[in-house]
């Protein structure tokens, strides 16, 4: 099948990314009552939507219909369309659609809940995942067997001699290695190429969550008969400028072949009968119901564009603005950064940098930056609470109490950072306004008396509030 080109991206490049990002000038309310340009330091968690992408959802829904079984020229086109974006995801992480199923689903979680159900783990068997794993890549393998995690050194980076030491110890009984491709808190960049090599010369499969690697690295798979191949890869594509709820679940055609799905209905059968079935060929098997046509479509615009900007352009610059970010947060004493605070270190991490301001509140950090300066960050665990307490050195006991008085609805003082994590698009102009912003925060000379709701563990300006119906409507 051949695959399309990007017809509206041709002028996009890493340089001017911002002025094809949906939003982007887009001016919010400050406490002071100005207003200030937005500023997205929020990427981790989810992308805007880019410009091309958006035009091109546009379009599509022109010819938006059923796909697969329609017989009418709108239903036959969509899904040419549908089927052809397998293509692109296949060209983009280097496997061949043959031998591989691609798989679509809402996001990365579900993607690695559907590969936990998948496989086949026996009693005496265990599956190893890391300290540093969001939870989207820890609980579900929880639920279908036994976990044991991959120990990390005190910056946060993966300990691979205890990956290998795990490996040996548990020969012969590893179901799967699953393991972040990079990480939502500390940025850290796993060789996930190098990971396979000693997954596969100790006999086990590995998977990875590429949901924040896939954004900002390219990523190769590989063939199956390279020892670095990468067995099963998932990712999201709303981190990817593509918000349309779509995620990618990838991995060898074999073993999806083999077992039931857990969603089974429409499109998942070859054909039914009252006593017995048949179940479709993958990827179709796994994709039960009406699929997010529209999502999918998305998809497969952004990576033509990515891959038109270039995968190292977009990496080069989210290191130039790492680099930037913590030569300047070098600049206020009270900062402390989990990970690595060292701008020399940019090869083998992503432009997320969590931190905290000493004896200054996570939640009112995020908030002041908010309010008072426009900038949209994330603060808390990030999905990834044992990872955050080990690196604030949280002792257990303290890690209880404070458990129990959020399970009785108070989260003041929940455990956590502030996260700011960079996307193509973001400048150094930008990171300037958030290091004076950030300077105000830490001595004390913000505009705001702020007040916390215990039950939701959130800072707001005491006697204000914003009048959101002036900016949406339904």
């Amino acid at each position: 099948m051949k695959t399309r080109i990007p017809r509206k991206a041709e002028n996009i490049s890493i340089d001017n990314a911002r002025d094809y990002i949906v939003g982007y000038y887009r001016q919010v309310p400050l406490l002071s009552g100005e207003m200030q340009q937005y500023i997205n330091f929020d990427n981790a968690a989810s992308t805007p939507s880019l410009k091309p992408v958006l035009d091109t959802v546009n379009e599509f829904m022109e010819w938006y219909s059923s796909i697969h079984r329609g017989t009418g020229f709108k239903s036959q086109l969509a899904s040419e369309l549908y089927e052809e974006v397998r293509e692109i995801v296949a060209q983009h992480v280097n496997v061949d659609p043959e031998t591989h199923s691609i798989i679509f689903l809402k996001n990365t979680t579900e993607a690695i809940n559907k590969l936990a159900h998948r496989m086949s783990i026996g009693p005496d068997q265990v599956v190893l995942v890391s300290m540093m794993e969001h939870h989207s890549n820890d609980l579900p393998w929880r639920a279908n067997g036994k976990v044991v995690h991959i120990r990390v050194h005190p910056d946060g980076r993966l300990d691979e001699n205890d990956l290998v030491a795990k490996l040996k110890e548990y020969q012969g009984k590893v179901a799967i290695v699953s393991i972040t491709g990079a990480s939502n808190v500390t940025g850290w960049v796993n060789d996930v190429n190098r990971l396979a090599e000693i997954c596969h010369a100790h006999g086990t499969r590995i998977m990875v969550d590429a949901a924040q690697l896939a954004p900002h690295r390219a990523i190769d798979m590989r063939d199956q008969d390279d020892p670095g191949h990468i067995d099963f890869l998932a990712f999201s594509a709303h981190k990817m400028y593509a918000p349309y709820g779509t995620g990618v679940l990838i991995g060898d055609k074999d073993f999806f072949e083999q077992g039931a799905p857990e969603y089974t209905g429409g499109g998942t059968i070859k054909i039914v009968s009252l006593d017995h079935l048949h179940w479709a060929d993958p990827p179709e098997k796994d994709e039960a119901g009406t699929p997010n046509t529209v999502g999918v479509i998305a998809l497969g615009k952004v990576l033509l564009t990515l891959n038109h900007i270039g995968m190292d352009r977009v990496a080069e610059h989210e290191k130039e603005l790492t680099h930037y970010m913590l030569k300047r947060m070098a600049e206020i004493p009270r900062v402390e950064i989990y990970g690595s605070s060292d701008p020399e270190v940019v090869d083998n991490r992503l432009g997320v940098i969590t931190f905290n301001l000493k004896e200054i509140p996570h939640a009112l950090t995020a908030a002041i930056l908010n309010y008072e300066g426009g900038i949209g960050v994330r603060n808390g665990c990030f999905c990834a609470h044992p990872y955050i307490k080990f690196l604030m050195g949280m002792d257990e006991q303290e890690a209880l109490k404070i458990e129990q008085e959020i399970l009785h609805n108070d989260r003041s003082r929940l455990p956590g950072a502030v996260r700011a994590s960079f996307g193509m698009y973001n400048t150094t102009d930008e990171i300037d306004h958030f290091i004076d912003v950030l300077k105000t925060i830490a001595s004390e000379n913000f505009q705001g008396t702020y007040v916390i709701d215990r039950t939701r563990g959130e800072y707001h300006p005491e006697n204000w509030e914003y009048r959101f119906e002036e900016y949406f409507r339904w």
